[in-house]
């Protein structure tokens, strides 16, 4: 029986079977350039959703956040927390579908940071993953993201795009930069945003 992605046991299986072709391996590029410019967040609690094994999550908590990943599969949370341990670099690792820390974490972070956890859920679930997301965040608080925005059919990943976003964004978050990016990955070049909307009071 083929499994749904919204089951925890669909992305398991995509690590069992190294097929989670969406992981880098590092930390996604852009992130890497925006943590050494003058507008980046030097102290604060982040949330990381979607964190995969970790790499941007322990990029973000090397740079001087008190860093929370999330994710859904249990191998990915495994590979995080030891990767964690085996570079000496503080950060917690949680497994958690991301629809219901709102409950367990209300406005409990400063920032919470995406990086292909969107594409990867349906896209009739994005507006509650906004609501999510807002929910998570303290007042004044950002949300930080690379979007990866294609237009291919089915998914994951699943295509989006940037009229999408500002529309789905727009009701709870003022956008305080959205921007292509020049340094993706060789698969993701011209379709990679980054974003960093500020929550609506």
């Amino acid at each position: 029986m083929e499994l749904s992605i919204a089951n925890p046991h669909y992305w398991e299986q995509r690590y069992q079977e190294k097929t989670d072709k969406w992981d880098l391996g590092q930390a996604a590029p852009p992130f890497a350039s925006f943590l050494t410019s003058p507008n980046a967040p030097k102290s604060g609690k982040m949330a990381v959703i979607g964190c995969g094994q970790g790499n941007d999550a322990l990029l973000f908590a090397q740079h001087g956040l008190e860093v929370t990943g999330f994710d859904f599969a249990p191998s990915a949370i495994a590979s995080a927390q030891k990767l964690s341990q085996s570079q000496g670099i503080s950060c917690e690792f949680l497994q958690r579908d991301i629809f219901d820390l709102a409950a367990e974490f209300p406005a409990s972070f400063d920032y919470v940071l995406e990086h292909t956890c969107f594409c990867a859920i349906l896209p009739e679930l994005r507006l509650k993953y906004v609501k999510t997301v807002h929910s998570l965040i303290k007042p004044q608080g950002e949300f930080i993201a690379l979007f990866w925005l294609h237009n291919r059919p089915d998914g994951p990943p699943f295509g989006s795009s940037l009229s999408e976003i500002q529309d789905l964004f727009s009701p709870f978050f003022e956008t305080t930069n959205i921007s292509l990016v020049n340094n993706s990955t060789v698969t993701r070049q011209g379709k990679e945003y980054f974003a960093r909307f500020r929550t609506l009071a």
